[in-house]
């Protein structure tokens, strides 16, 4: 089978599988997007070739993009292989892919007491910072006040709030998302968690 043709069915597998989720039959779906019901269901078996022209009211019948209609179907990217990135009591792990869900990053940080000692001014950046608390416990220092996150517990707050993130009383493992802001305020800036 080729690329194409693999991609050809992706896309009518698609358009068929969001049809159902919505609890739509054949005929509301053709209503919304101007075609005849026939002409849908022979998009959706492979009995008629995909026109772009009936791709865009479809997509947009559906509710979502062309884009996302017609993605690639490679999987070759699912799973993620992190390679740890080592600095004095840090090691993150990325876990989210280049393409990473409306531009947020996911990681997964083990902070050791060693990094005390390394930490300077406290983080300022636009945007807003989540983690939870993996095993052991956090010290979540946001302005003024010192709050712990213990294991199993999770911490949002505006990462426009002076603010760092360490280990208390031993090792601390947290997952992490960052939007945009925060992933570049976070990996770029040395010093910065």
């Amino acid at each position: 089978m080729t690329q194409e043709m693999a991609l050809d069915t992706v896309i009518r597998q698609r358009i068929r599988g969001l049809r159902l989720a919505r609890g739509w039959s054949l005929d509301n779906l053709a209503a919304r997007c101007r075609l005849s019901p026939s002409t849908l269901s022979r998009i959706e078996t492979g009995r008629r070739r995909i026109a772009l022209d009936q791709l865009v009211p479809i997509a947009k019948a559906l509710d979502t993009t062309l884009d996302a209609l017609v993605e690639s179907a490679d999987d070759g990217d699912v799973v993620i292989r992190p390679q740890p990135e080592n600095s004095p009591g840090l090691t993150t792990w990325l876990l989210s892919g280049e393409r990473a869900l409306n531009g947020k990053t996911v990681a997964k940080m083990r902070i050791t007491p060693q990094r005390l000692a390394g930490l300077g001014e406290l983080g300022v950046h636009p945007g807003r910072d989540w983690f939870t608390v993996l095993s052991g416990t956090a010290r979540l220092q946001l302005g003024d006040r010192t709050i712990l996150v213990q294991t199993g517990d999770a911490a949002e707050f505006s990462t426009m709030v002076p603010h760092s993130i360490g280990a208390h009383g031993g090792p601390v493992e947290i997952l992490t998302i960052f939007d945009h802001d925060g992933e570049h305020a976070h990996r770029h800036t040395p010093g910065v968690l």
